[in-house]
């Protein structure tokens, strides 16, 4: 008996192994030879070379025009998400099937297709191209939405739409709504609950989706596309990397390679900052 159950600990332990192996052979030839060889290729004409590639015009416009539709598209999939989520979770209705598939529509479709979309909608031919024009004449204004930053900014905020609400449903649904009875028979209102209930339990769900938000709202491209046709005014840094790098020069790939390294760095900012934050308040109890 002794025999077979170390023959069985021992097999274990060699599967364990071999998975470990796996999951890290994987994650270092899929992500971080990768990355490493982003960094390696941006610096690839020397250190002067890169910060000279990161200050020209159109990578700094690109830049600044990414961290505007980020923050945007953040900050509106955010409301959305908290106040999606608790409706779906805590209240029934009519049409709430039809609500939850809706959010998940860019999941099921390109982003081409979506700025294609957009354009249909707000473009030259568009049905609300009328009513644009009618409120520019009325108010003196020159609004734009296709081929501008307002197009990058709702085609952003699309792709992104479902991250923060599909990381909280999950949650808002394993905790119930024992809690939230409870208290409000206890006579809280409705944001106190919210505030000292709620919340707690979906804050962690809160900020990976802000993150994954980020994340793709960083990189997406397809949508922003077909929206951005005017480099270094309405030029996102995806779409500046791929026009470096189209051009073909050594010196063009070069700076594609160093422009794409700021969405890398981004991206590992934001994690760690997820990290500091998730290890402050894990350690925060034992302090007190």
């Amino acid at each position: 008996m002794e025999i077979l159950d170390k023959k069985e600990q021992r097999s274990k332990r060699i599967t364990k192994y071999i998975l470990i192996a796996v999951s890290v052979f994987f994650a270092v030839t899929m992500l971080i030879i990768p990355l490493a060889a982003v960094i390696v290729n941006s610096l690839r004409e020397g250190v002067s070379f890169y910060f000279k590639a990161l200050s020209t015009k159109y990578v700094l416009s690109a830049l600044i025009v990414t961290l505007i539709a980020t923050v945007l598209a953040v900050l509106v999939n955010t409301v959305f998400g908290i106040i999606a989520s608790y409706l779906l979770t805590k209240f029934s209705f009519k049409g709430k099937n039809v609500l939850s598939t809706l959010i998940d529509i860019p999941f099921s479709i390109s982003p081409v297709i979506a700025g294609l979309a957009f354009i249909m909608t707000f473009g030259r031919l568009g049905w609300a191209s009328g009513i644009i024009d009618s409120i520019n004449n009325a108010l003196g204004t020159n609004i734009k939405i296709v081929f501008a930053i307002p197009g990058v900014v709702l085609a952003t905020i699309f792709v992104t739409f479902p991250f923060v609400s599909r990381e909280i449903i999950p949650v808002l649904n394993t905790i119930g709504k024992d809690e939230e009875e409870a208290a409000a028979l206890m006579g809280a209102g409705g944001f106190h609950i919210f505030r000292k209930i709620t919340f707690p339990h979906i804050k962690w769900a809160l900020v990976y989706g802000i993150i994954l938000c980020t994340a793709r709202a960083l990189g997406e491209f397809g949508a922003v596309h077909a929206l951005s046709k005017t480099r270094g005014e309405t030029f996102t840094l995806p779409l500046e990397i791929d026009a470096l790098y189209m051009s073909g020069s050594a010196d063009s790939i070069t700076s594609a390679f160093a422009a794409s390294s700021l969405l890398v760095l981004i991206a590992v900012a934001v994690l760690i900052l997820r990290n500091v934050l998730e290890y402050r308040a894990k350690n925060k109890p034992e302090k007190e």
